[in-house]
């Protein structure tokens, strides 16, 4: 009977760093900021994300908006050249109505946290969290056969792309 380790196994497929494109990304207010602030740290803290076909890992990511289209731009962190292993571009066709029912119950949460019940924060809060999976879900289905990434990560990536969207 093979036993389990409770070592960790190092491993190529993550990221080891993470930028925001400075000409995509919309100032945002307070609580915008730190959630893309959290999100990165957390990222980088634990991942998994690997190229479909390819072993060229750790890698850096850039996540911005071209065109209006989500790019994933993707480099190895081992390597000091500034040529990306593979880009990827996505509709954000699937990501609209999803990102603003995603801001308006958001707004509803940030205001509610100030004055509303604690009932009431958490019944918006489940709203915010259903909408946030949603989120992750379809990203995870648009970078199939791209980027295979697990829940967690799929979660904290739909949350910097809700930043980049984020008009204030």
């Amino acid at each position: 009977m093979e036993q389990a380790s409770s070592e960790t196994v190092a491993t190529n497929d993550r990221l080891s760093e993470i930028t925001l494109d400075s000409a995509s990304i919309g100032r945002g207010n307070a609580n915008i900021e730190h959630e893309r602030e959290v999100a990165i740290y957390d990222l980088l803290d634990g991942n998994a994300f690997a190229l479909e076909g390819r072993d060229e890992g750790p890698y850096k990511l850039s996540i911005g908006i071209v065109d209006d289209r989500l790019a994933f731009t993707v480099f190895s962190a081992d390597k000091p050249s500034d040529e990306p292993i593979v880009a990827h571009f996505l509709s954000l066709t699937p990501f609209k109505r999803i990102m603003k029912d995603y801001f308006l119950v958001l707004d509803s949460y940030y205001q509610a946290i100030r004055t509303a019940q604690p009932s009431r924060i958490q019944a918006i809060d489940m709203g915010r969290r259903g909408l946030h999976d949603e989120g992750s879900r379809v990203l995870m289905e648009r970078l199939e056969g791209k980027i295979k990434i697990d829940v967690d990560t799929s979660r904290r990536l739909f949350t910097l792309i809700a930043a980049l969207h984020w008009k204030g």
